[in-house]
Order: structure tokens, then sequence, then C-alpha cells
């Protein structure tokens, strides 16, 4: 009798016992992997019993559907239309379905593990994004209204009460609460439906934000794994600028205990690499991992730094990357006192922005002087190391002048820095006097062999720059100004490069090494 019953409207009983007719009804069939356990093959039964007629409702519509896939009622009995038939005719209403129930038939979706299920659960997602999607247009977020709305929205927007703003942002996000019982997995599809619907990205990015604090309270370590890795996969495929600097490091702290992927690692790392001229000092200012002993991890701004450039110097203006290696020069000068800080570390973070972003060199010289005073043990190989990430160039005189003076820096960057500043007065005194009459020159030529003819052998030993006295119009008062005060820099120049000649004399341990530097040490300063 069961067989009669159940045979008619399930194929595959039929071929399992019709294979098997000489059983002498002795014949055990089991299902493992039946959809919906029991509860699913008692509802098969229901409809087997019934003859084909069966109360779909939305709470059991997507187990029957499973449940008629894998017993393949897909063939109709006496004018009875078969189980997946009539299923897939009540799925086609579901339009029309409250949202209490698309969600009692999203949680059994989720729970199936059959492949059939899929479909039914992007039907249901597809579902809740089209409700969330329709009341998001008859209730926006008040952070949609912009300066750039009309009239009656920009007084509409300004004119709410603080009472009035929750209300509306509690309209946007009624439905968080509702979707907590989703896997990460489900979540995943669910937003990339959002996305391709042109739902708004910010609240997307809270909602996310929410299920994310919502079910860490609960998890345990690798389903926080898994919570983190699907949030910050949903986040790299949004607008970058939905993604607040503020979201993304939050993220970061809290990866900072777990231990995720390297793929997700990357991909939030580049989001916040990109936006690296909006970053603060404090940002950047994340502890070393366990086992290193750096007191700020390096190597994760280094990361920052390598997805920033790596964008390319045609697409990053060029006040950006003045912003980011400002921000590096902080930070190295935040990070130079630390004295397990390798001198590799510190020198990949000086050299890594290009020449052209500094307009000074000030603040990473002072950087330096603070490593050097630290880190006393270096070698004079390695101090000079890290003075080739330094553009003697783009140091003011000021700062030639306290480096001339620093014993903390190897003597050849001492020289190196005078040279340049002795270039750059070269250069702007040539600039200066090209303009001027023939008797400024005149007077710069006689000044200037008068000088010569005084100095006699000391002229071989010492710097000699001195102009004389200007004669300049009286409409050049500036002009006047800023040569006198390059003459007082170039003579200050020339007594501190007569003071280094005696020094480096004094500190030649080599007769040899000794005269041929210091015969040398005179033609660099000429």
């Amino acid at each position: 009798m069961f067989l009669t019953i159940v045979t008619q409207y399930s194929s595959k009983l039929a071929k399992i016992f019709g294979k098997s007719s000489g059983a002498n009804g002795k014949l055990k069939v089991i299902f493992h992997d039946f959809p919906g356990g029991a509860e699913g093959f008692e509802l098969m039964l229901r409809f087997c019993y019934n003859n084909g007629k069966s109360n779909i409702t939305p709470s059991n519509l997507l187990l029957a559907h499973c449940a008629a896939e894998y017993m393949e009622m897909n063939e109709s009995v006496t004018n009875v239309s078969n189980l997946l038939d009539q299923t897939e005719k009540s799925l086609q209403g579901i339009n029309f379905w409250t949202w209490s129930e698309i969600l009692i038939g999203l949680k059994q979706c989720q729970n199936l593990l059959v492949d059939d299920s899929c479909v039914m659960l992007e039907k249901c997602l597809d579902t809740i994004v089209g409700r969330l999607v329709l009341a998001s247009e008859a209730s926006p977020c008040p952070s949609t209204c912009s300066n750039d709305s009309s009239s009656g929205i920009r007084f509409s927007c300004d004119s709410k009460s603080t009472e009035s703003i929750k209300t509306n942002f509690a309209r946007s996000t009624w439905w968080f609460e509702d979707l907590l019982f989703l896997t990460p997995l489900v979540v995943a599809m669910l937003v990339k439906s959002m996305l391709s619907s042109k739902m708004d990205h910010h609240v997307i990015s809270r909602f996310l934000l929410y299920y994310q604090k919502a079910k860490f309270s609960t998890a345990m370590t690798d389903e926080k794994c898994k919570i983190i890795e699907m949030v910050i996969d949903m986040h790299y495929i949004m607008d970058r600028s939905s993604v607040s600097l503020k979201t993304l490091f939050g993220i970061l702290r809290v990866t900072l205990c777990l231990n995720i992927s390297k793929c997700g690692r990357n991909k939030l790392e580049n989001m916040i690499g990109f936006q690296l001229d909006q970053v603060t000092l404090d940002n950047l200012l994340v502890p070393s991992p366990y086992g290193i002993n750096y007191l700020y991890d390096v190597n994760l701004v280094l990361r920052f730094l390598k997805a920033f450039l790596r964008q390319g110097t045609g697409a990053v203006a060029p006040i950006r990357m003045k912003k980011v290696a400002s921000l590096i020069d902080l930070y190295i000068a935040e990070i130079a006192p630390d004295p397990c800080l390798k001198t590799s570390k510190f020198l990949a973070l000086a050299t890594s922005i290009p020449d052209f972003a500094r307009d000074s060199c000030d603040e990473l010289y002072h950087a330096m002087d603070m490593y050097l005073e630290v880190h006393t043990q270096l070698s004079q190989e390695e101090k000079l190391k890290i003075c080739c990430g330094l553009n003697y160039e783009k140091l003011s005189p000021q700062a030639c002048l306290h480096l001339s003076k620093n014993k903390k820096f190897p003597s050849k960057s001492a020289v190196q820095a005078l040279i340049s500043e002795q270039s750059k007065l070269k250069n702007l005194l040539h600039a200066t006097t090209t303009p001027i009459s023939t008797p400024y020159n005149e007077s710069l030529c006689g000044s200037s062999s008068a000088s010569q003819k005084g100095k006699k052998d000391k002229t071989s030993e010492q710097l000699v720059l001195y102009a004389g006295n200007f004669d300049i119009q009286p409409d050049n008062e500036k002009l006047r100004a800023h040569l006198q005060g390059m003459q007082w820099r170039v003579m200050e120049l020339e007594k501190i490069c007569r003071k280094m000649q005696t020094q480096m004399a004094k500190m030649t341990k080599s007769k040899a090494s000794g005269h041929s530097y210091a015969k040398s040490l005179p033609k660099l300063c000429s």
C-alpha cells in the first residue's frame, strides 16, 4: 500500500523499488542527506497520502520544494499537479509575502544543505533587497541631503530637530536586527545584491559594522575571522568615498588580535593606503605585533605607503603626495627615539618617499639627529647609509649650519652640507648680479680682487665668497637686504669651514691618509 502511493508521485522511489522487485518486501532504504531531515520527509509523505494536495505556506514552501527536487516528484498524476510544480507556482507569489514570511523562508534556505536551495535563497534575498530599496526611497536617510540639493530640501534638512533626525536614521536601519541570524556567507550574497540594486553604500557599511559588533559578542575565534574577512571583502568592492578612514582603522584594530587570511589583510591595508594622504599621525601609531621588539608597527606603515605609491605618480595629485611626505616625516620623527628600531627600517621609511614630494628635508634631518643620538653604537658606515636618505640641496641654511656643527653625523655629511650651501649661494649671487648695471659689476669685481690680494696665502685654505659693498639702485631695497643677509651667511660658512679643516687635521690617525684628505678638503670647499 505504501509503495503504491509513494512511488506514483516520486520517480526516485519508483526507480529504487522497480529495480529490486524480487526483494520479497525486505528492502530497506535510508536517505542520509534528505533535505530538512525528518520534517522534510514528513512533508513529502503528507503530499502523497493526501492525493497530491498539500497546504503549502511560506513557512514550508522552500522545504517542500527541496524535498520535491530530491525525490524527483516532477510527474503529475490523474490531473493533479506534482509537488515541484506546486512549489514553483507558489514561489512566484513571493513578492506578496509579508516581511516576516520572507524571513522565515530565508531561514529555511540557509539551513538547507542542498544546492537546490541556492536558487530559492537568491529569490528571497532579491525580494528583501527590493523591499529595502522601496523603503529607502520612501524615507531617505538624512545624510543624503547635501548643500547641492534644492532649496526646499535643504531647508527641510536644516530645520529638522535632533529627534526627527534620529527617527529618520532609525527608518533606514530598522532591518539591521532582523537579519542578524544570517551567516557570513549569506550576508555576503545579500550585500552583493544590494550593491547591484544601487542601494546606499553608507547604509550598507553601517549594517556590516552592526552585524560584526553584534555577532562578535557570542562568536568563537574562528567565527570572528570569517565575519571580519567578510566585512573587509564587502567594503573592498564598495565606493571608497563611502568607507571612512575611521571605519577602516576600527576594523584594523579588530584584526590585530585575529589571525585573518593574508588576502583579507592585504585588502584592508590597500583601502587605507589609497587614502594615506587623509591619515593622521595618531592613526599610524599602531603597536607592533607580538614578538616584534619595535615600539610601533613600521612594516604596516611601509605597506600603507607601498599601496599609496602603487597608484602611480600620474594618478596621485602632487598636493596629495606632499601631504604623505609630510606625514611620513612626522612618523619617522616619532619612531626615531625607539632604541630597538633597526637602521634598515629607518632608512626604508626615509627613502620610500620620492624626492620631488619633499620641499624641505629639515624635518627628516631632525629625525635623523634623534635617531643617531639614541643609537650611539652605529658604525660610520651605518651612519653614512642613513645620511644617504638626506637631500642636502633641500636643507635650510639653519639646518646646514646645525649639521656642520653636529658631531653625531659623519664628517663627510657635514662637508657635503657646506658644499651644497655654497653652491646655492653662488647660484643665487650669480642670478642676482645678472640684471644689475655695469657699475655694480665693476664694484663687485673690484672688491673681490682687493679681498683676494689682502688674504694671499690664506685663500688656498678657506672659502672665499666675500662680495664687498653693493652698489644697488634705490628702488631695489629688498634685493639689497637679501644680499646683505647672504654676505653674512657666507662669512659664517667660511669660519665653519676653517674650523672643520683644523679638526679634521687633528683627527687624522694616518699621516698618509690625513695628508691626502687635508689636500682634498680645500678643493671641495672651493
